[in-house]
């Protein structure tokens, strides 16, 4: 190419950045207004500010980072997501970390994506770790899955904080203390709090009275809260519940006319 072709190569790329900074400006200003209502919004709504970053654009690539800054998230998640989906598919969790980290960056306020980032790190990948045949050694296995177990832990900790009105997120920490860290005490916690919130599901006053009967030294409050329970009908009888009411009463010494009955054989 010639010296006057690339000085009007030069010229004309020249022309299409000023007038693409034109549009920019013209289209910031117009929409300053409305965003900072929807600043506002987004602050009364525990809406954690979008990190929009160098990885993120490279992840996306130009388009889709432009995408992003022009209010088009929600679909720019959603191709993460597809793309976490299919790492996920090929074990690298690495990717599929990395992935869920930016979708949920890009959308706080879906709890699915926090909820399903938790779930990939806590139980899938942790069980990858621990069954990975190219690490011999066991002590590096365990850490490598505890490591994930945290990772989840985060990611609804992180999740609950954007969402403090969403009960399937609390249910989700309470089961992964029970599953992972065999901790009933922090799981009954957590069931209780999904309990607490309007429109929770009924269970999950039923869960923490669960976890609290496995807790030593919690036995009397956990007898008297499935006997309320168990007091509120029928709907309430269900076998866990019969059962873990007659290990408690067995072991607070409760006198024989104040126990349930037996359950039918």
């Amino acid at each position: 190419m010639t010296r006057l072709a690339c000085q009007a190569v030069r010229r004309r790329g020249d022309r299409r950045l000023v007038l693409v900074l034109v549009i920019v400006l013209v289209l910031g200003a117009a929409k300053l207004p409305v965003e900072r209502k929807l600043s506002a919004v987004h602050r009364q709504e525990h809406f954690r500010g979008v990190e929009f970053n160098l990885d993120l654009r490279e992840q996306v690539g130009q388009l889709g980072f432009i995408a992003a800054l022009s209010g088009f998230r929600s679909i720019v998640a959603d191709v993460l997501f597809m793309q976490a989906h299919a790492a996920w598919e090929r074990t690298d969790w690495g990717r599929v970390l990395w992935l869920f980290r930016q979708v949920t960056t890009l959308q706080p306020r879906a709890s699915l994506f926090w909820d399903m980032a938790a779930w990939h790190m806590a139980w899938n990948a942790s069980v990858a770790a621990m069954n990975d045949r190219t690490q011999p050694r066991l002590a590096l296995r365990i850490k490598a899955q505890r490591e994930y177990f945290a990772l989840g832990k985060d990611f609804l900790e992180r999740g609950i904080k954007n969402n403090p009105g969403r009960p399937q997120l609390y249910e989700s920490l309470a089961r992964l203390y029970k599953e992972k860290y065999q901790d009933h005490a922090r799981a009954s916690e957590f069931f209780a709090k999904a309990a607490a919130i309007p429109g929770a599901p009924s269970y999950d006053k039923r869960f923490s009275a669960y976890e609290l009967s496995y807790c030593e030294g919690h036995e009397r409050e956990a007898y008297q809260r499935l006997r309320q329970l168990y007091d509120t009908g029928e709907n309430e009888r269900l076998p866990t519940l019969i059962t873990r009411l007659k290990f408690l009463e067995n072991k607070l010494n409760i006198a024989q006319d104040q126990r349930i009955p037996d359950p039918a054989s």
